[in-house]
């Protein structure tokens, strides 16, 4: 457990933290907490930063900072998607699986529709690929089959970027094609052939935030439209007070669910989005939520939309069609509603089975890894892995689980990783990477080794993938099965000097440190503002140091364990250790804790929302003997 700062806490700046308190009116605590978050950059006097942060609002998103049109490549697709809904054109929005690709597809066909004629309907049509029968991508049959439909638009939401034989394919076919996607482009290869490629990560784009999930890009195009046709007052203030705050809903839903940094513009589309999931109109959302079991009227956390919302919207594209998950989200008929989420319930419940089988197996599988280190290093105690990128196949494992297992393997390991499964010859993948590691660029980097190389091409330099694509922390890729071993290899050439012991050390990065009794519901409530929490925006860790047990610690399914913290005053706190990281019973027994045992702890201060119990508990993220100061 690493304390903050040298010893003391992040962002204690004495006086400057108190005139921070004083002039905010917060406890003591969350002042320094918003200095060690970088608002000690700003003057104390001036709290503009701090309301952006504490209160989001649509004034933001409206920033002249912010306009659409600033993105490159907005104002020509604006152009082409007015002129196909003016002459009525058919248009086809090409999708994605996972939540970002269902969303945006839905977000976007709702608002090409509201800006068509009322007497001139819009003609739009979706297209969300199948993830096992198509895979990730544009592919060139679906086009095909568009053009002969009558389509003559085409517009990608959360994909394309990196599309260039679907591009050429349109424009043979006499399709034009706008990509909107979030993506990292090929810097080689540049963007494919496009009416407009708008995307915030292509180069020469002048648009200041750039870490927009896909749904959020597809806002902006929407944005756009709808700022377009806004021509009077009245206008304008419908579009800021009603329109956008309605689209917000799903971009939010999105953003979390991609895991982009919940920062600057992010940061205020799930505030404001997550509000309006109090209580949304669209049937499909109050099912969603219904299944998800959010009560209505609640506002859901950043946490509810990742772990309950997420899971469900990304069980279509995993185990069935994910094309019913747009239909859930425009749907007007209630029982529809209702019949589409109870399906994607029971998906979510035959994607976790699924899972828990593969898990099983990993387990073992890394069991093995971690046997064959620790004999080569001469070691023994707990779980030790390679210092490289860990890659597990199986042809038994479900394509749409691969994601969600790198992830677990990730959790365990602290490597990065890639789960791969095999069907005719091909082995699909996906990747999860760790702090520090750009797995994109390590892919990239082995696909072709003589690209990195001064030496010429030779029978070796065989290319790795037939296709891949994806961010820093997340990839997506297919390879010939055959191509697995050299994979490997190639691997543990590029992360030989790349994962070093410093960035594979177990780091717990705490925020404050904290006295007991300054966990207060006052500063609870505080730190509720400070939501919605992730990545760029973590939820705090707190240290507390020398806290005493009252009672023996109690073990919870054999796996998790409860302790009750003395306190000098405002009662006793409950303390939950549940992370699969950490075996909180074998901690337990090794610092042989009993009644009166003295401890420090790391935790996050959470609300325990039963009925018959409530009040505040501590969620333990580490725990260790009493270090004294």
């Amino acid at each position: 457990m690493r304390a903050p700062g040298n010893g003391s806490d992040v962002g204690n700046c004495g006086e400057a933290a108190a005139r921070r308190a004083s002039h905010l009116g917060c406890p003591l605590p969350i002042a320094r907490l918003f200095a060690g978050r970088g608002f000690d950059a700003f003057d104390p006097d001036d709290a503009g930063a701090v309301r952006r942060f504490l209160e989001p609002s649509i004034d933001d998103l409206l920033d002249p900072m912010l306009d659409p049109m600033l993105l490159l490549g907005m104002p020509a697709a604006v152009r082409r998607i007015q002129q196909a809904v003016a002459a009525a054109e058919p248009i086809l929005i090409y999708g994605d699986y996972d939540v970002d690709g269902t969303t945006a597809t839905a977000l976007l066909k709702t608002v090409i529709e509201r800006i068509a004629p009322k007497d001139r309907p819009a003609q739009v049509r979706y297209h969300v690929p199948h993830r096992i029968r198509e895979g990730y991508g544009m592919q060139t049959n679906v086009l095909g089959d568009a053009a002969q439909s009558g389509i003559r638009l085409v517009i990608s939401v959360d994909t394309g970027i990196r599309a260039f034989a679907a591009a050429a394919e349109a424009k043979l076919l006499g399709l034009d094609l706008i990509v909107t996607d979030h993506h990292l482009p090929d810097d080689a290869e540049g963007n494919p052939e496009a009416v407009a490629v708008i995307n915030p990560a292509q180069a020469g784009c002048p648009y200041p935030f750039k870490s927009l999930c896909g749904a959020a890009v597809a806002f902006k195009l929407a944005h756009a439209l709808l700022a377009a046709q806004a021509v009077t007052e009245a206008e304008r203030a419908r579009l800021r007070d009603v329109l956008l705050p309605s689209l917000l809903k799903l971009v939010a839903i999105a953003t979390v669910a991609d895991s982009v940094p919940l920062t600057g513009e992010n940061r205020a589309i799930v505030a404001l989005g997550l509000r309006a999931l109090r209580n949304p109109v669209q049937p499909g959302l109050r099912a969603l939520l219904q299944v998800a079991k959010i009560p209505p009227g609640s506002t859901p956390t950043a946490t509810e939309v990742g772990f309950r919302l997420g899971p469900r919207i990304n069980a279509a594209g995993r185990m069935d069609i994910a094309g019913e998950v747009v239909e859930l989200l425009l749907t007007r008929d209630p029982e529809r509603a209702q019949t589409l989420a109870e399906k994607l319930d029971r998906l979510n419940e035959e994607r976790r089975a699924t899972e828990a089988r593969a898990l099983e197996a990993i387990e073992r599988e890394l069991a093995a890894i971690s046997d064959a280190t620790k004999q080569i290093q001469g070691t023994n105690g707990p779980s030790q892995f390679p210092a490289e990128c860990i890659v597990l196949d199986d042809p038994e494992w479900h394509r749409g689980v691969l994601g969600i297992l790198a992830s677990r393997v990730v959790e365990r390991t602290g490597r990065p990783a890639l789960i791969l499964t095999h069907e005719d010859g091909q082995a699909h993948g996906s990747g999860r990477s760790i702090e520090g590691f750009h797995l994109l660029d390590a892919l990239t980097a082995v696909h072709q080794r003589f690209a990195e190389e001064s030496q010429p091409p030779s029978e070796h330099d065989t290319a790795v993938f037939t296709r891949f694509g994806g961010h820093a922390h997340a990839v997506g890729f297919s390879l010939p099965s055959a191509n697995i071993d050299l994979l490997r290899s190639r691997l543990r050439d590029h992360t030989r000097s790349r994962l070093t012991p410093s960035l594979l050390a177990p780091r717990l990065e705490c925020d404050l440190e904290l006295e007991l009794e300054e966990i207060t519901p006052e500063f609870f409530v505080w730190l509720e503002r400070c939501a919605p929490f992730g990545i760029g925006n973590p939820e705090p860790i707190f240290v507390s140091r020398g806290a005493r047990l009252r009672g023996m610690p109690r073990a919870i399914k054999e796996k998790h364990i409860a302790l009750q913290i003395q306190r000098s005053r405002g009662g006793d706190l409950t303390a939950l250790g549940w992370s699969r990281t950490i075996d909180w019973i074998a901690r337990s027994n090794d610092l042989a804790l009993r009644e009166g045992s003295i401890v420090d702890i790391a935790y996050r201060v959470k609300q325990n929302t039963y009925s018959k119990i409530g009040g505040l508990q501590l969620e333990l993220c580490d725990l260790a003997g009493f270090a004294g100061h």
